[in-house]
């Protein structure tokens, strides 16, 4: 049986990948994921953002004190990304000499002149490709959605660019029109696309008055929304089409790559269920190709997709008429 795959272009073992994570930041995690089956590993992300807030934290206390000339802060700000850039790619560099599965950097910027500087610094230390993190919360109610897309696709083409390894981007689905988007980040030299990311949910402590994260890991129940995306743009892109978010168990695996992912990537549920939960979904996926006679992913994947669907409008259903029609409730 042949569970290998193309990612962005690289062959791997199996189509499950270990997603950006605190967990894919240790070595032995790494060798402990690559002992399960997985096909390659996505590291934990370096922030930008995380950057600037530890800068931003050093000035904070510096300008406690009056007789301090700020000037020399500009030191800090070199040495603070310095020093975590460094780690990161001791990270990548120790990583390859660990596993012998495809390592993957992941890199989330605010700047479009960092993206590329990080995106430089991660193939010289050896990355077999990058996952650039991409969101950007429309909140800014004087840009048009077409100003956002630019800033993807003006990212996009400068990483290309600079670099020479594949290149995902892990997308959102905070576009009005999802669908052409990716059509057309597809369309440039990007090697693949990644649906979704998850970032940060905010929440309120009412007696406290702060805002407090939630709903940190997925669910099952978010699967459908990948899925659905999944479904509509599988066989349709010119990149490689990669799953995320919802996938908790084997069948959700089977189920995206029905839809026509060439992968999927899990995260959430190496916490809720250990590392070896890779090997459960693996072994699940080999247990249902064999009952079925599938003897590589080829054989079906994009089985269900939208494409190949004799009822292509099923994927674009947003209603629950049909659902609610068909039952009675009585509510007294």
């Amino acid at each position: 049986m042949d569970l290998s795959t193309n990612y962005l272009g690289i062959k791997i073992k199996s189509p499950v990948v270990a997603g950006s994570c605190s967990i894919t930041s240790s070595l032995k995690n790494l060798k402990k994921i690559e002992e399960t089956g997985a096909g390659a590993v996505v590291l934990k992300s370096i922030f930008e953002e995380e950057i600037y807030y530890e800068y931003e934290s050093v000035i904070r206390d510096e300008r406690k004190n009056e007789d301090v000339d700020m000037g020399y802060l500009d030191y800090y700000d070199y040495k603070i990304k310095e020093d975590n850039i460094g780690k990161y790619l001791k990270l990548i560099k120790d990583a390859k000499q660990t596993v012998k599965i495809p390592v993957i950097a992941s890199i989330n910027c605010t700047c479009s002149h960092e993206w590329l500087f990080f995106a430089k610094k991660v193939q010289e230390a050896g990355a077999d490709a990058i996952e650039l993190n991409l969101f950007i919360l429309p909140s800014d109610f004087s840009k048009e959605c077409t100003d956002i897309e630019k800033i993807y696709l003006n990212i996009a083409a400068k990483i290309k660019t600079a670099v020479s390894i594949p290149v995902a981007i892990k997308l959102s689905y905070y576009f009005s029109n999802l669908g052409a988007v990716v059509k057309k980040i597809s369309e440039t030299d990007i090697d693949g696309v990644v649906l979704f990311n998850r970032f940060f949910q905010p929440d309120f402590d009412i007696d406290k008055f702060t805002i407090i994260p939630t709903n940190v890991l997925s669910s099952s129940s978010d699967l459908p929304i990948s899925l659905r995306w999944t479904s509509i743009l599988g066989g349709r892109l010119n990149s490689s089409l990669i799953a995320s978010t919802g996938i908790h168990d084997s069948a959700a695996v089977i189920k995206q790559l029905l839809a026509g992912a060439d992968a999927v990537q899990v995260a959430s549920v190496l916490y809720t269920q250990g590392i070896d939960s890779i090997r459960t979904l693996i072994d699940g996926l080999k247990t249902w190709m064999k009952k079925h006679n599938f003897e590589k992913i080829d054989d079906f994947r994009g089985k269900m997709s939208q494409v190949n669907s004799p009822n292509p409008a099923e994927y674009e259903r947003v209603q629950f008429m049909k659902y609610f029609s068909d039952r009675k409730y009585d509510l007294d």
